[in-house]
């Protein structure tokens, strides 16, 4: 099998879907690889190591199968063959128009958020290990913006207590930074949705907070349903008081294919101690706090730091690009047998046609108009 490594050209995007290492692998399996010079110059991995590797350079659209971080551009598409497997995140339930290009081209795509999620794809679960990645650089940021200790220290001109630390959704990125937080000697409180969850947040050596009124919201797949609007409600209203406590709030909660639920009140930030911090991992689907800029870092009028950084793995390259890269393995070595339940749930275009459902809406859904200039 020949596999092509692209270079990523979204902006922003610093990973690569294959590191070295991978490759040599990919090799001693009798595949070909094929990587665009340059491709891993931004995560670590030189065109020298790709070559000691065994992968060749050169053009890797012409491969039979092509991997890729963020979904491929529309020329990029264009430039795939009707035989051509691509394989990488490209946002099924958000990306019509790129799910259309991809089957305008004839060829078949992989989409590696929509992997199943059970116990025998974990090793393919690239969410998870992107997740990771974000979760304990989201607590690294809070301790750099913030201008107070995390841990306790007991000096001989006082003892400084340590930081208190909210997480707000305790799935992969929220259980990474509970840890963080921990292992840097905050204390930690963590809220989810999902109940099941409390057993996992209290071995990490947080608190779980329980808020009344609602029950277990776990949704399909272990993702946690949308609430209602009485829920939602009822669950900013209990978590206002937590919020004024912390230092540092963690926000991690999302919905497959839907707006981030908002956590966050601005009357929440308002009632917050100047200097504390909140890191919105959610700024893509819209943030999980409703002053979020997606992509910037302010200082609210109260002295609050809100931080909503984009494609949080992108800034650790380097080792999401190994994670990632043995998530793709992993999948190369699975195999591209379509009945099988992994490659079948994964599987959003099949030479041309688009079988996933949740893509098919979003590629049939019509752009939303926006309102034109006036002139004169």
């Amino acid at each position: 099998m020949r596999i092509g490594v692209p270079s990523e050209t979204a902006v922003g995007e610093r990973r690569v879907a294959l590191v070295p290492d991978v490759v040599r692998r990919l090799r001693a399996a009798e595949h070909e690889v094929v990587v665009e010079p340059g491709a891993g110059d931004r995560a670590g991995a030189p065109d020298e190591a790709y070559k000691q590797a065994g992968a060749t350079l050169g053009d890797p659209w012409a491969a039979e199968v092509v991997v890729k971080v963020a979904a491929p551009s529309e020329d990029e598409a264009a430039r795939l063959g009707s035989g051509t497997i691509l394989v990488g995140f490209l946002g099924p339930l958000t990306n019509g128009p790129g799910i259309r290009a991809i089957a305008a081209s004839g060829a078949t795509a992989l989409a590696m958020e929509a992997i199943p999620r059970i116990s025998r794809a974990q090793s393919i679960d690239a969410l998870s290990s992107q997740a990771t990645v974000s979760g304990y650089k989201a607590v690294l940021i809070a301790a750099s913006e913030m201008d107070r200790f995390f841990p306790m220290l007991m000096t001989a001109a006082g003892t400084i207590p340590p930081a208190q630390v909210l997480v707000l959704g305790a799935g992969v990125a929220g259980l990474q930074a509970i840890a963080t937080a921990r292992r840097l000697g905050a204390v930690v409180t963590a809220f989810d949705v999902r109940s099941a969850v409390k057993e996992q947040i209290q071995s990490l050596g947080a608190r779980f907070f329980e808020v009344e009124g609602i029950g277990d919201a776990e949704g399909a797949g272990g993702y946690a349903r949308e609430l209602t609007a009485e829920e939602q409600e009822t669950q900013r209203r209990a978590l206002t008081a937590q919020m004024a406590k912390s230092d540092a709030i963690v926000t991690t909660a999302l919905v497959p294919g839907r707006p981030a639920p908002k956590l966050i009140s601005a009357e929440a930030v308002a009632g917050m101690k100047a200097g504390s911090v909140i890191v919105d991992l959610a700024a893509e689907a819209g943030g999980n706090c409703e002053l979020a800029r997606p992509g910037e870092t302010y200082t609210t009028d109260n002295g609050v730091i809100v931080a909503a950084p984009l494609n949080v793995p992108s800034s650790m390259a380097e080792h999401a690009s190994m994670l990632y890269a043995r998530n793709v393995l992993a999948l190369l070595e699975l195999g591209f047998d379509f009945d099988d339940e992994v490659i079948k749930g994964a599987c959003v275009v099949r030479d041309g046609e688009i079988v996933h459902e949740g893509a098919r809406a979003a590629a049939e859904a019509k752009p939303v108009a926006r309102p034109q200039a006036e002139t004169g």
